[in-house]
């Protein structure tokens, strides 16, 4: 090995140990316990949806936490949010659908289905659910972003985090860094 290449290794490898701290670290802060109710809304974010129009797993353990929080008495509405993607049903109805197979009546449910992104989600949401307070649930990687997204249109945001699998964790908190870089650089934090 030459000294250029050792001279390398030390910076590239400090650089991979703080990638993955950060994303453990988001990860962990997803996993605190729910909030104490009430609230006036659960959020829940958008995520993929199969070609078939059924959740992906991610966006089903999303639904199925808020229906566990609203069965829990912390709000009575439950707003699911994501636009349509290549399969034709949106994020948002495909969730809806799924929670409420769960036992969440359609009087309790509202959908935002037009957004695309956490941005988007927050934006389009609080039209619908003006200066609520709000739980946000998502991936627990993604709840530090999403809180402080949701925190600039909602006057008071606590996120909850759905827990999947270790290796879908790992991956998505490994993403999360790089979003939480991006929108920290636009000002979106």
């Amino acid at each position: 090995m030459n000294l250029s290449t050792r001279r390398l290794r030390v910076p590239i490898l400090a650089v991979l140990t703080l990638w993955l701290t950060l994303a453990v670290a988001l990860d962990r802060y997803g996993h605190r316990a729910p909030p104490v109710g009430p609230y006036d809304v659960i959020i829940v974010a958008g995520c993929r949806v199969h070609p078939s129009g059924r959740p992906s797993d991610a966006l089903a353990r999303r639904a199925e936490r808020a229906v566990a929080l609203w069965r829990d008495g912390l709000a009575p509405v439950v707003i699911f949010t994501g636009g349509t993607g290549a399969g034709g049903v949106s994020e948002a109805a495909a969730a809806a659908r799924h929670a409420e197979s769960l036992g969440l009546p359609a009087s309790a449910i509202r959908l935002e289905d037009q957004s695309s992104s956490t941005e988007e989600n927050a934006r389009y949401a609080s039209s619908i659910a003006l200066g609520a307070r709000v739980i946000v649930v998502s991936d627990a990687y993604h709840v530090w972003r999403a809180e402080r997204v949701f925190a600039r249109y909602f006057p008071e945001v606590r996120g909850v985090g759905s827990v999947g699998p270790f290796s879908a964790r790992l991956r998505g908190a490994a993403r999360e860094v790089v979003a939480v870089a991006a929108y920290a650089a636009r000002g979106r934090l």
